[in-house]
């Protein structure tokens, strides 16, 4: 069991959980997630670690309700437990000096972009953080990103903080103002991360995407998160789930994962 350490309410639907995983947070790396079930009769979800302690021995993680587990895992309060904290799974981001490096997230794909943009200024990149989402109660983790990127620009879609617009507008701000840009690395729904890749291919600059595909058992066996690369299969959880953001099939990709949205709205029902 894994206790739950401390929790923040970030907005209406979101919630940050610290919980005990000393296992998991010894070999963790930036840009790795975790898989939880929270009880024997629980599905399993995938995490982005957020954030880690390796002396304390505590990972943090970001939950959007979005379907009946996650709605239960946000319902968690300090002293609760969690069953199973399964990780770290995936490939690590890759972390050198690029220069600099424009980071891009959209809603609670922020989360996952925090140990990376920690990471790429510890190597001595200069980094641009772009965080957008529908409006200003969905933006998350701003003054901890300021406290990290060179710069933070925020958008949000109603206008309601930061600029109106989307960060596909922001990017191309940067474009205009004649930013030189080593490298994108994005995280957020799939249909931003195409729309930041269609953004970015004229430059031809270097982009990287963490796709969100659906995930079961995270270990490459049950095929639940293939996705399309380069023409070929590949599997989100151990291939991944960073990818060369030119080379994924996102229209695929899309289709795939709505085909569960029929028993997630069931389990929201009971």
């Amino acid at each position: 069991m894994h206790s739950v350490i401390e929790k923040t309410v970030l907005a209406g639907s979101i919630s940050m959980l610290k919980v005990e995983a000393p296992m998991v947070v010894r070999e963790a790396k930036p840009g790795q997630f975790v898989v939880v079930r929270l009880d024997e009769f629980s599905e399993r979800i995938p995490l982005t670690i957020c954030d880690m302690d390796k002396d304390k021995g505590t990972i943090t993680m970001i939950i959007q309700e979005a379907g009946r587990s996650t709605k239960d895992l946000c319902s968690l309060n300090p002293g609760d437990s969690i069953m199973d904290v399964l990780g770290p799974l995936g490939n690590p981001s890759q972390i050198k000096k690029f220069g600099t490096v424009v980071m891009i997230g959209g809603g609670v794909g922020s989360a996952e972009l925090l140990t990376v943009v920690r990471a790429l200024k510890e190597a001595g990149n200069r980094v641009i953080t772009i965080l957008g989402a529908r409006n200003r109660d969905l933006i998350i983790l701003e003054e901890t990103f300021r406290g990290l990127a060179d710069e933070v620009i925020v958008t949000t879609d109603d206008g309601s903080y930061g600029d109106k617009g989307l960060v596909t507008d922001a990017l191309a701000n940067l474009f205009k103002r004649g930013e030189k840009i080593d490298r994108i690395i994005c995280c957020g729904p799939l249909p931003m991360m195409r729309a930041v890749t269609e953004t970015s291919r004229p430059k031809a600059i270097p982009i990287t995407v963490s796709l969100n595909a659906i995930l079961l058992d995270a270990t490459g066996m049950c095929g639940s998160c293939r996705c399309t690369v380069a023409g070929k299969t590949r599997f989100s959880c151990v291939d991944g789930p960073e990818f060369d953001g030119y080379q994924v099939d996102f229209d695929e990709l899309l289709l795939r994962n709505k085909r569960f949205l029929g028993e997630e709205k069931k389990a929201m029902d009971v």
